[in-house]
């Protein structure tokens, strides 16, 4: 989130593309515009994508020895995909590639220690983005930088615009 909101405000990705990457694509826009500007169908393929990846990380069918964090298992711990999808999905999203070499307890440990602490600190930094955006001077470290996208929607409800129920 806080990478891939700095990573939308640069002309690289929101920027003038040879071939338009979704349709209603606008180039200029401040990332939560590229998010607006997303077809609806594609939001619901994005949330539906997550969702599935976050029901399986919750351990949706019980693996093998799978335990959950919060009744004494690892914080942070993804079940193996390898082999699931009727054997098509052929690598983990975890460690795709065996190319590291395999690491001690305790080390695994400070690890997840460190990804916990690193996750905190990135879900501030997105809010203080998202904030500094609504409502300017909130954030008085972000104040000075000139030309920070400024955003007069709501950020809180993602499908804004797409569809209504009255």
């Amino acid at each position: 989130g806080f990478l891939g909101f700095i990573a939308q405000c640069t002309p690289l990705v929101n920027g003038e593309h040879a071939a338009a990457p979704y349709r209603g694509y606008v180039a200029g826009v401040t990332p939560q515009e590229q998010w607006d500007n997303i077809p609806q169908a594609g939001k619901l393929q994005i949330i539906a994508f997550v969702g599935m990846l976050e029901s399986y990380g919750e351990g949706a069918g019980n693996p093998d020895g799978y335990t959950h964090y919060t009744k004494g298992g690892l914080p942070g711990f993804y079940p193996s995909i390898k082999g699931k999808g009727a054997g098509q999905i052929t690598f983990d999203l975890y460690k795709p590639f065996p190319i590291f070499p395999e690491q001690s307890e305790a080390q695994k440990e400070r690890g997840r220690r460190v990804e916990v602490n690193n996750g905190r600190a990135a879900m501030l930094g997105l809010m203080s983005l998202l904030s500094a955006s609504a409502v300017p001077g909130s954030v008085p470290a972000l104040s000075g930088i000139e030309g920070f996208p400024q955003y007069s929607g709501n950020v809180m409800i993602p499908f804004e615009g797409d569809f209504t129920l009255f």
